[in-house]
């Protein structure tokens, strides 16, 4: 469970980077791109990946082309779902794909479920419920987009949650599989930038190249420390999906109260005592 714990926090980092970008006049299209060097760069330091098993036949191409798409373009969904439907909305799209991946869980990787995991899973997902909820009404913006945009995040954090799976299961190098996944996501994070100073929209900027790194290595936290936590407990997929969404969850409500200082309602607290709760129930069963 150490590796959920760091991956969680990685996670968190990413976000408060996210929200911060912002404030400081960071354009995310370069610092997301950056951010896939930098991992790039950290993964051949760090693991010295073996890339020639990538030629091996079995490897999942089919898998690894789908996040080159998804992770890059999910960080800019997200920032555009916050633009038109509100942090509330796009915060609970984001962490309810965990109802996607724990169907997953059980319909493709076959892992069975026992009573107390299903009650903390029940648990788990009361409590995201319950940390996301806000009593104020939310104004609608920007007609379908404030729903689609939501609609569009919740499938595309659920399908890097299966993918990353799916690359787990694979048997390839760690380190090779985060290789492909970081190159190919940095090809794909370049279009747009590029795009866009060629038609003289922007510049790229020291500001935004820093961001990006830093993005880069809580990134890179992130994805090793997850997919090791997929191998470390193969048979137990839903385990990881659950307690790193909730996880998640329960750690961005607490920076948000002691960073940010955000209110939380007291549904919103029991929420985060919920989800600790719910953690505990499935990491013991």
């Amino acid at each position: 469970m150490i590796y959920v714990v760091l991956s969680v926090i990685c996670s968190v980092l990413v976000s408060v980077l996210l929200k911060l970008a912002r404030r400081f006049s960071v354009d995310i299209g370069q610092a997301v791109a950056w951010n896939y060097a930098v991992a790039s760069v950290l993964t051949s330091l760090v693991l010295r990946p073996p890339l020639t098993m990538l030629r091996d036949p079995t490897a999942p191409w089919l898998a690894l082309a789908g996040l080159a798409v998804l992770l890059p373009t999910i960080f800019l969904v997200l920032a555009a779902s916050v633009r038109h439907a509100g942090i509330v909305r796009s915060d609970a799209a984001q962490r309810l794909s965990l109802l996607i991946s724990l169907l997953a869980a059980f319909v493709i990787f076959g892992e069975k479920l026992d009573l107390l995991k299903g009650a903390g899973i029940v648990l788990g997902l009361l409590a995201l419920l319950c940390m996301v909820w806000r009593s104020e009404r939310v104004a609608a913006s920007d007609g379908a987009s404030a729903w689609v945009y939501p609609l569009v995040v919740l499938a595309g954090f659920a399908a890097i949650d299966i993918l990353f799976k799916r690359v787990a299961q694979a048997g390839l190098p760690l380190g090779a599989s985060l290789q492909a996944m970081f190159l190919f996501s940095l090809v794909v994070a370049l279009v747009l930038p590029l795009w866009h100073r060629v038609r003289g929209r922007s510049v790229f900027t020291r500001r935004s190249a820093l961001a990006g790194v830093a993005l880069g290595l809580a990134n890179f936290g992130n994805i090793l420390f997850y997919l090791r936590a997929h191998r470390a407990l193969p048979q137990h997929p839903a385990l990881i999906f659950a307690s790193t969404n909730i996880g998640v969850v329960a750690l961005g409500a607490l920076i948000g109260v002691l960073v940010f200082r955000e209110q939380l309602s007291r549904l919103n607290f029991g929420g985060v005592l919920m989800a600790l709760a719910a953690i505990g129930m499935i990491a013991w069963s």
